[in-house]
């Protein structure tokens, strides 16, 4: 099965520089009764402008990936961390019990972009820690580059069966979803910028996704585009009642 996920389906919301285009994929299949679907919770396209500050708030039982591709920010948590994140630099944060965060877009950076992905942990009340990796390189051009998962081939953790990928698939160029060892995976292809066909019968511009189910199908470029790929088990272990992650219905 292959659904087009458009823009029309997400909320938008704006308070001063602080804007966010959120998606609940699950609300693409109704008859689910859930605005995540299976492990992922919710994804938010932020575009922030430089000097704003996110103030210190809370979060639990959240897995979340702060993925930039432009803006800088400098982040400070109740695990004592502080850290700056960039395109090349990205962070999970795994709320579990009790987390508290705070984020000032710097003015060095301008204008942030980026998502803020809010996946669903096996079960609550985990303990909270926070990871960074740096990027080798700021694009994975024309392969699948793993991000975050469950597995020691994933360079940030995430601890429910999820995995993140990504790459910059250049004009022109076609490519296929990578393998998975269960045939109960599906595919959340999310085109953060430019403009993908798939299978030549489905256009997916920019902040537009694709839910893939028991399907193969073939990724065209018709302009040079930066794809998050998201991959989740439909019988996996998942906690649905995160503070940002959990089910609204």
């Amino acid at each position: 099965m292959l659904t087009k996920i458009d823009n029309a389906i997400k909320y938008g919301k704006q308070h001063g520089g602080f804007g966010i285009q959120i998606l609940y994929p699950g609300l693409i299949r109704p008859e689910l009764h859930d605005t995540g679907f299976s492990s992922i919770g919710r994804i938010d396209h932020a575009r922030i402008t430089p000097g704003t500050l996110i103030p210190m708030h809370p979060h639990k039982d959240d897995e979340i990936l702060t993925y930039l591709r432009s803006g800088k920010v400098k982040h400070l948590d109740s695990q004592k961390n502080t850290d700056l994140i960039s395109n090349q630099r990205l962070m999970v944060m795994n709320a579990g019990a009790n987390f508290y965060h705070e984020e000032r877009v710097l003015e060095e950076g301008g204008v942030l972009e980026g998502l803020q992905i809010f996946i669903r942990p096996e079960t609550a009340g985990l303990p909270p820690q926070v990871q960074f990796y740096q990027l080798p390189e700021t694009y994975s051009i024309n392969h699948w580059r793993k991000i975050a998962g469950k597995g020691d081939d994933y360079p940030l953790q995430i601890r429910s069966n999820t995995h993140l990928m990504d790459l910059r698939l250049e004009k022109g160029e076609e490519i296929l979803l990578p393998e998975t060892p269960s045939e109960n995976s599906a595919f959340l292809f999310y085109v953060f910028d430019g403009k993908i066909n798939v299978n030549e019968t489905i256009a997916l511009v920019t902040g537009e996704s694709a839910l893939i189910e028991k399907e193969s199908p073939t990724f065209h470029a018709v302009e040079t585009s930066d794809i998050v790929l998201f991959i989740t088990l439909t019988n996996g272990l998942y906690f649905d009642g995160g503070m940002y992650s959990g089910n609204l219905h």
